[in-house]
């Protein structure tokens, strides 16, 4: 096992790359990745950094060669032949060659795209442009760069003994959430820590001790790289990313209207079992299932990311009881802003009304929250979102206007024809 408070102390980290390989990502990347390859393949995106947490100054922390250097790193990666065997040859969701042919040949071949980098104020601009499956797979890595830098300002002037009682610290924290999550009966959960995780390091660690405290609780990891490296399942379905894109691309009100419902066509066409996850806040979740085509309610199930998940729930079992399912049967992943109390009063609610998985992020890979001095180490809300495609403004409402974003003109085109009346807010941490 990796000393990691060791490693800080001895290299400063120079000895580890921050992204190590275009796999060191989340799986969905990838199935979306070639579900767009297949589908839009020119269509032409623009991703941006957005940090949510203003208070943070990340260009006041961290050096701008530093962080070039790391960029530079990611794009001379490509794929390994152990990578490419394993993406090729491994079964997934308990389907054997999931990634078709011709998009390993593409993606065997491909190095990431140039970025665009530019300091404003005390804040980094960071944008990425070009073909969609090119640029989408920035989206994590450069996530994981900023925060993991980030991190890497706030130990470098941190004693030996000091790194060592921060990590102990650490991992106690967690040890004692495995401890009440073991508790928990029929709990089903999974890693989703990538895209801000404290370090790769420490996400490892967090997925051995996840894997070793929980057993078969622990269902794996989104991250592609340690599923491979550790012999677990690789976990994720899609993302707002494809919803956005298409409805970006909408030419008229109608178009828009249909846009959430074509891009699960789309993947209806490649995908089955659990891989058949609706997503459906991106415009309203109410909304979205009012209008529902009638095909979708026998999908195995639903992700809810955003506004009250207790609420979003409820409203799924409505609408597969008015669609003459059994909601028993079905499964609703968790997936926003948790951590154990959060786990445990939903698991409470649900269980045996629902299948119920938990995808944890944040506050599994990078709950540094009360550790270091002035807290410099909690996490905070960075994202890189899909922000233009062909030169026309995407936009995310959310379940909570909070995490809404686009033009302030097309979020009222886009209220309208989806329907959304007032939101109820929720603060926005991680």
């Amino acid at each position: 096992m990796v000393d990691i408070a060791t490693r800080v102390w001895n290299h400063k980290w120079k000895i580890d790359p921050i992204v190590r390989s275009l796999i060191d990502t989340d799986f969905y990347k990838l199935l979306m990745c070639q579900s767009v390859f297949r589908n839009k393949p020119d269509t032409q995106v623009t991703f941006s950094l957005i940090n949510r947490t203003t208070s943070v100054p990340l260009a006041r922390l961290i050096d701008e060669g530093e962080l070039r250097e790391q960029l530079d790193h990611i794009r001379s990666l490509s794929l390994t032949r152990g990578e490419s065997t394993w993406l090729r040859g491994n079964t997934f969701y308990g389907k054997r060659q999931m990634f078709r042919p011709d998009f390993m040949e593409w993606f065997e071949n491909l190095r990431l795209p140039a970025y665009h980098l530019e300091r404003v104020g005390d804040q980094y601009e960071l944008t990425f442009e070009g073909a969609w499956p090119e640029v989408m797979l920035w989206e994590i890595p450069a996530l994981a760069v900023l925060m993991e830098l980030r991190g890497r300002a706030v130990l470098h002037d941190m004693g030996r003994f000091e790194l060592q009682v921060l990590y102990a610290r650490a991992m106690t924290k967690l040890w004692e959430k495995i401890e009440r999550l073991r508790e928990i009966e029929g709990l089903k959960i999974a890693d989703f820590g990538t895209r801000r995780r404290h370090s790769f390091l420490w996400q490892d660690w967090c997925v051995r001790a996840m894997s070793e405290g929980l057993g078969s609780n622990f269902t794996g990891t989104s991250n592609c790289l340690i599923a491979k490296n550790r012999d677990l399942e690789a976990i994720g379905t899609n993302a707002h990313e494809l919803p956005m894109v298409y409805a970006a691309l909408a030419d008229d009100d109608q178009a828009l209207a249909r846009a959430p419902y074509d891009v699960l066509a789309d993947w209806h066409e490649e995908h089955d079992g659990n891989l058949r996850i609706i997503l459906p806040d991106t415009f309203g979740t109410e909304g979205f299932l009012e209008r529902a085509p009638d095909w979708l309610a026998g999908w195995t199930g639903i992700r809810i990311d955003s506004g009250d998940p207790a609420k979003g729930a409820e409203a799924a079992i409505r609408w597969w009881k008015d669609r003459g399912e059994d909601p028993r049967e079905k499964l609703v992943i968790f997936s926003d802003g948790l951590d154990v109390d959060r786990i445990e009063a939903l698991q409470a609610q649900f269980s045996g009304r629902v299948r119920t998985s938990f995808g944890w992020g944040t506050l599994l890979t990078n709950d540094f929250k009360g550790l270091a001095p002035d807290d410099r180490l909690a996490p905070f809300s960075l994202v890189c979102k899909a922000v233009a495609a062909d030169g026309r403004p995407t936009v995310k409402l959310s379940d909570n206007p909070e995490k809404a974003m686009g033009p302030a003109d097309q979020i009222e085109r886009y209220k309208r024809v989806f329907d959304v009346g007032a939101q109820e807010r929720f603060a926005v941490e991680v």
